[in-house]
């Protein structure tokens, strides 16, 4: 594979900025992006069954929440918007990815309460009340069990992850091997092709 991916950590093609336009829970959001991260035309198919369907956090959830993967930041801001009293760790491998959720979490008004962080960079001993994730499949199948083997373990113990899958790209066998790792997985909706599970210890 040559060329700049979603998950190439510094893409070196030029960034050709665009706005993408979402509504989550009646609120509608303006984002900026750019070519040489995940989805940078459109809120990513996925993504949006996983706002739409996975139960978003209540505006009184304090601590600390997770997006993994969080490209330019659609689901960052949804979380940050809709629970203003908790921290949001944005994280991603991709630099420009970083950047744009940084600018985004400014345009939503939660700059203050946005963590935006390559994954070496999340201090250890932070633990996450939820985790969200329209995980990176294309990675390949270890490395992506690499990744949740890394940050489900920073649940709370009564914390919560949403993850949604292309059942094409393997939903439902991630689903067995997260239940062969130990985990409670309930598998919350399916739409459009896309599976939305429910992890919990």
């Amino acid at each position: 594979m040559t060329g700049d991916h979603y998950f190439t950590a510094e893409p070196t093609s030029a960034a050709q900025p665009r706005e993408v336009e979402f509504s989550v829970a009646g609120r509608d959001y303006t984002l900026a992006s750019a070519s040489g991260v995940f989805s940078a035309n459109r809120l990513d198919p996925g993504t949006a069954v996983l706002l739409r369907k996975a139960d978003l956090p209540a505006d009184d959830v304090t601590g600390a929440l997770l997006d993994i993967g969080c490209g330019f930041g659609p689901i960052t801001c949804v979380l940050a918007s809709t629970a203003p009293a908790a921290t949001v760790w944005a994280v991603d491998v991709n630099e420009r990815a970083r950047d744009l959720a940084t600018a985004n979490a400014a345009r939503v008004g939660a700059a203050a309460r946005v963590r935006v962080a390559a994954p070496d960079d999340v201090p250890a001993d932070v633990s996450f009340a939820q985790i969200w994730s329209n995980p990176p499949i294309h990675i390949g199948k270890q490395e992506l069990h690499d990744l949740l083997l890394r940050w489900l373990p920073r649940l709370t113990p009564d914390g919560v992850a949403w993850l949604v899958v292309a059942r094409h790209l393997g939903g439902d066998s991630l689903h067995r091997w997260l239940v062969e790792q130990g985990w409670q997985v309930q598998r919350h909706a399916s739409q459009k092709g896309f599976r939305v599970l429910r992890v919990t210890r």
